[in-house]
């Protein structure tokens, strides 16, 4: 149970070895307050709707299972926005669209249709945790990166407080707070991520 639960860090991480949710990565990553405000909401949906589609998986016609899939995860979007909303409305703001955008998230819509609607809730739940803990320590990863060397600063979820690090907040390198930026760090971290899977591979 543990090396499925570790899985989604290494050797299936949602980011960097499968390539998926790229778009709310490189968006999101400006700070590690967002990523860790992304990773928590991801994280929640994606364990309420992979448990709840494994439990009526064999209820759900195969004929409308995508619409259906689309309406559970839309559900629980829509609840953890609110909740942002209404206890994080900073943080709700500075992800704006990118909470509902969640919805279409391919990550989740993935595990779904190719884990979920095929396993028990059990291990539909475990994958749901693994691909969570894999997707939050990409999308920190990124933006530690990208904060530290872009604006030298780290931000601390959830009261946002700031660390300057001498040095590179006089100076930082603005590229890394730019789109152009975080497809360099990405690019960087996949190949460290792939090299790491194959040293522990062997």
């Amino acid at each position: 149970m543990m090396r499925d639960l570790f899985k989604g860090i290494l050797r299936e991480n949602p980011i960097f070895v499968l390539a998926l949710g790229l778009c709310p990565s490189l968006a999101v990553s400006t700070s590690v307050n967002n990523a860790l405000g992304m990773s928590a909401a991801t994280f929640i949906v994606l364990l309420g709707s992979n448990v709840v589609i494994s439990l009526l998986r064999k209820q759900i016609p195969d004929d409308i299972h995508i619409p259906a899939y689309i309406v559970i995860i839309a559900s629980f979007v829509t609840l953890v926005d609110i909740v942002m909303q209404a206890y994080f409305p900073a943080l709700s703001k500075s992800l704006g669209i990118f909470i509902p955008l969640i919805v279409v998230n391919c990550i989740i819509l993935g595990r779904a249709e190719a884990f979920a609607s095929k396993n028990t809730v059990r291990d539909s739940a475990v994958d749901a945790i693994a691909m969570g803990i894999g997707f939050a320590v990409g999308l920190v990863a990124i933006a530690l990166v990208r904060e530290v060397l872009g604006a030298g600063t780290i931000t601390i979820f959830p009261d946002g407080g700031v660390i300057r690090i001498p040095g590179l907040a006089d100076k930082p390198a603005l590229v890394f707070a730019f789109p152009a930026g975080a497809l360099i760090v990405v690019g960087f971290l996949q190949a460290f991520f792939r090299w790491l899977g194959e040293v522990t591979n062997k």
